[in-house]
């Protein structure tokens, strides 16, 4: 079937609903819009009546309404909606998914379809502009804060990481339903699952809230933050525990050479032999968990290899002259606080460029 006339399902998670929802469907109905997927996610019984609404309205189209009780997050929600497109329409193109709380019109929803054909191997994401005078400070300081945390980790760009207004071709899509996450950190973690195999294209959308003061949303600022950058922080986490680990083996290796070889190599050579054996073992242990484990590459081996070896020359010189310098400067100044100060800045550096290239992987999914 041709891309352009396969459907694409929409896709609205929804927990405690009011009339934006029934207005949101109408209008869809009107633009011919469809068929919908709605997920009630847990909400209490004082809501049956508008969902019963939102299926009569969905029906019209072939659109589907699950329900589950108790509440389980937005996360689960799309999880769900995701495993029944799946299993129910494997013809479709993929899915859209889209707020209940009206800041997602039918003109936004329609322009994230039309992206989605035209590139259905991309995650198509809806982006809002956040310098409106009606948008809550939270957001936009949430916003300011969470793209730039996430572009460090991630190494990808993206200007709003918290879009619900997505277009999710149809294998990724399937790839989704094991992603971790069950709450709002879920998106953010669809995002990160995005490094290394799908590309992203963002479609500007209109920034639509009820009011600077009184919009209303389910999402918690502590809890679900605390959530989200919990994913964002595991990554580097895993990178500080992997250079840890590295410099311990690296220590111990260089002490056991040193006990097992003294004697048999000359003392003015053994703690040079010592300290490259060492280094290439630790290194060694290194790349690998950064390759499989920190940064799941999907980059060919050798070339990875070749540029992590570069990095680490480069990264080393970087050190040696940055020190020495320094201390040349300021003589007054401990030789060894300013050896951890350069070296943990060039840590942090490096944690970014074997992001972006020497784990990067031009290989995305589907090749």
């Amino acid at each position: 079937m041709d891309e352009m006339n396969k459907t694409v399902p929409i896709v609205i998670p929804s927990y405690e609903p009011d009339e934006r929802l029934i207005t949101l469907l109408n209008d869809l109905n009107e633009a011919g819009l469809g068929p919908v997927i709605i997920v009630n996610d847990g909400s209490g019984t004082e809501y049956d009546e508008i969902f019963a609404q939102a299926e009569e309205l969905i029906s019209v189209n072939g659109g589907k309404l699950i329900a589950y009780r108790p509440n389980k997050g937005k996360g689960r929600a799309l999880k769900t909606a995701f495993s029944y497109i799946a299993e129910n329409m494997p013809d479709a193109l993929g899915c859209v998914t889209a707020d209940s709380d009206g800041q997602h019109t039918p003109g936004c929803i329609s322009s994230i379809i039309d992206a989605l054909r035209k590139e259905p191997e991309k995650l198509i994401l809806g982006v809002r502009k956040f310098d409106g005078d009606n948008v809550p400070w939270k957001s936009r300081m949430g916003n300011t804060i969470t793209v730039k945390v996430f572009s460090y980790v991630s190494g990808t760009k993206v200007s709003d990481t918290q879009t619900g207004l997505r277009g999710l071709p149809f294998d990724f899509m399937k790839d989704m339903i094991d992603c971790k996450g069950e709450r709002f950190e879920y998106e953010t973690q669809m995002l990160l699952e995005c490094t290394g195999r799908i590309k992203i294209t963002e479609v500007p959308i209109k920034t639509v809230y009820d009011s600077k003061e009184n919009h209303q949303t389910h999402f918690d600022p502590f809890k679900d933050s605390v959530r989200i950058y919990r994913i964002l922080g595991k990554k580097f986490i895993k990178y500080i525990f992997a250079s840890l680990t590295s410099f311990v083996i690296d220590i111990i290796l260089f002490t056991v050479f040193n006990h097992l070889f003294k004697g048999m190599i000359p003392d003015n050579y053994l703690i040079q032999f010592s300290t490259i054996c060492a280094r290439i073992i630790s290194a060694t242990y290194n790349y690998t968990v950064n390759y499989f484990l920190v940064f799941r590459s999907r980059a060919g081996k050798a070339t990875s290899l070749v540029k992590y070896a570069a990095l680490a020359f480069v990264q080393m010189q970087a050190s040696a002259w940055s020190v020495a310098g320094i201390c040349f400067l300021l003589p007054m100044v401990s030789n060894t606080l300013i050896k951890c100060i350069v070296d943990t800045l060039l840590f942090i550096l490096s944690y970014s460029i074997q992001q972006r290239f020497v784990f990067a992987s031009k290989k995305r999914l589907g090749e």
